[in-house]
């Protein structure tokens, strides 16, 4: 069981390059794989996510992003690299987990906000 403070941590966090996915294994075994780019589109930095409600920035053109590094931050979270050059996003084990276990609501959630938004005029 596990108590809502309690997120379980990982045991093991691997990059497919190749796939662009990243491959996350919790000590109570759950296991997700998140694409890269859905990582990206929901970083939680301050640049993605605004400085309070209703201040979110969608992030389009973000499918072939990859990971370029993965740094660990203390005992409580990773600081990947994006080839696109964000970095200012820390993920913690709870956000980690939350993002797996609600990664389909999520990634629907994202593609309707993308296509609300109509497509980008490169300027």
């Amino acid at each position: 069981m596990n108590n809502e403070n309690s997120t379980p941590t990982p045991t093991e966090i691997k990059l497919h390059q190749k796939s662009r996915l990243m491959e996350i294994t919790f000590a109570n075994g759950m296991q997700f794989k998140l694409p890269y780019e859905f990582l990206r589109v929901y970083s939680p930095s301050a640049e993605v996510r605004g400085h309070g409600p209703g201040e979110e920035i969608l992030q389009t053109g973000k499918q072939d992003v990859e990971i370029t590094s993965l740094e660990a931050v203390g005992s409580y979270a990773v600081q990947p690299k994006f080839s696109d050059g964000h970095d200012t996003g820390i993920y913690s084990w709870d956000y980690l987990y939350e993002l797996g276990i609600s990664q389909e609501k999520r990634w629907k959630e994202y593609l309707g906000r993308v296509a609300a938004a109509g497509p980008k005029k490169d300027t």
